[in-house]
């Protein structure tokens, strides 16, 4: 699939004429607990050259390949993806920290490493991800079989707030990795459902579990009681700016 990934990647590059700067896995595997029929999540940061950049003219800015069951390919322009990082947005952010990486121009790849720091906010991050905890939690309240899926949507982003509010700092964005916040029967119990979930399809339903409702709801609200006071990013434009100049005339 690997092989299979990178020979997409250069198609695009020669179909659309554009310079492939980053790619790599954003969905479950990318988290730490797919199933064997997770389809892969690839998302990849483009470049165009200097005269596409220039133009007075509304450009689409992101290339999308159908989609099918296996493989789900999607991309953002370099402009589009760093208006995105000056906003703190959450799937830039893990996607620079996935440990599953198809490609990287080298030079791109460690100057936007060294600025996503700069455009971390916290309280953008934290409302973000609450309301990605509360969707998944309340889809597994009150039923006593659960999409598996559903409640590892609802750790990964309780998980990520959690660790924003007792960090500071953006989460790591593999579940595995939060779970130094987590007690030691959660931790355990979502091992052990994280094995569950490597032997089962994506559509296995569960039954509930209630220690990890239990834990869920505590966490969201622990949340909540602080997000409004968090601070947020106070990132330069302008250093954006000069990014975006230097990588397209590069191009």
């Amino acid at each position: 699939m690997e092989t299979l990934i990178k020979q997409k990647l250069k198609a695009i590059e020669k179909q659309k004429g554009v310079k492939v700067l980053y790619a790599c896995e954003s969905g479950s595997r990318a988290w730490g607990f797919p199933s064997p029929d997770s389809d892969y999540d690839v998302r990849f940061i483009y470049a165009h050259d200097l005269d596409w950049s220039l133009s007075i003219r509304k450009r689409k800015d992101t290339i999308d390949l159908p989609v099918n069951d296996l493989l789900d390919i999607g991309g953002w322009e370099v402009g589009k993806a760093l208006k995105l990082l000056w906003k703190s947005n959450g799937p830039f952010l893990e996607w620079m920290q996935s440990p599953i990486v198809y490609h990287a121009d080298d030079s791109f790849t460690s100057m936007i490493k060294e600025l996503c720091p700069y455009y971390f906010s916290p309280i953008a991050l934290m409302h973000h991800y609450q309301s990605m905890a509360k969707k998944y939690y309340e889809a597994c309240q009150g039923q006593k079989e659960v999409k598996l899926k559903r409640y590892f949507y609802a750790l990964r982003a309780a998980m990520a707030g959690k660790w924003i509010r007792e960090k500071g700092s953006m989460s790591p964005i593999q579940l595995t990795k939060m779970l130094v916040l987590a007690d030691e029967p959660v931790c355990r119990r979502i091992y052990e459902l994280i094995d569950v979930k490597s032997c089962q399809s994506e559509g296995y339903v569960h039954p509930a579990e209630p220690l990890l409702n239990d834990f869920l709801a505590q966490t969201i609200q622990d949340n909540d009681l602080i997000a409004a006071s968090l601070p947020s990013a106070r990132g330069d434009f302008e250093k954006l700016d000069r990014f975006y100049r230097a990588v397209v005339k590069s191009v």
